[in-house]
Order: C-alpha cells, then sequence, then structure tokens
C-alpha cells in the first residue's frame, strides 16, 4: 500500500483501487502500532489512535483533502500517486 505522507511518527497509506473498487474513498493510517481508518472527512471508520495523534492527523486531512481525492482517482484508474506535504 503506498504511503502518501509521513509526520509526527504517522504513516499515511492509500490502497490501490485498480479493478477493486471500495465504496468510500479511505486512507490508512499507522502510528505506534496503532492503526485507524479514515474517510477522506476525517472519520474514523474503523480502529484506534491516541487523541493527540487523531487530532493532528485529522487536521492534516482537512488541509489535503483535494489531494487525498485526486490520488484516490489516481490509484482507482490504475495510474501512479504523487507523495503529500507532510505537517512540519
Amino acid at each position: 500500500m503506498p504511503a502518501l505522507s509521513m509526520f509526527y511518527g504517522i504513516i499515511v497509506r492509500m490502497q490501490s483501487e485498480k479493478g477493486i473498487r471500495h465504496n468510500l474513498p479511505h486512507i490508512h493510517c499507522e502510528f505506534s502500532g496503532e492503526e485507524v481508518v479514515l474517510d477522506l472527512n476525517g472519520n474514523v471508520l474503523e480502529g484506534n489512535f491516541p487523541k493527540r495523534q487523531l487530532d493532528i492527523l485529522k487536521g492534516w486531512v482537512a488541509i489535503h483533502k483535494e489531494e487525498l481525492e485526486a490520488n484516490w482517482t489516481l490509484l482507482s484508474n490504475g495510474e501512479k500517486f504523487f507523495k503529500i506535504e507532510p505537517l512540519k
């Protein structure tokens, strides 16, 4: 699963969708052994994250929503994704 961005120990990934259609665009995130799946509006679909890291992640998703949607479309069409700027 491609890593789109990494910041503050959080790794953000998006599943390649070529030939497989998920109903809802989403990202998979990892932090210190914890995993969470968020839709592109920042809603938790499954998993768990520490509150501080989840708040940071939701802020990043809000800032980069258009880029996440563009990557979802690219990966769904079997095209190459692009990296997204991390929080600094």
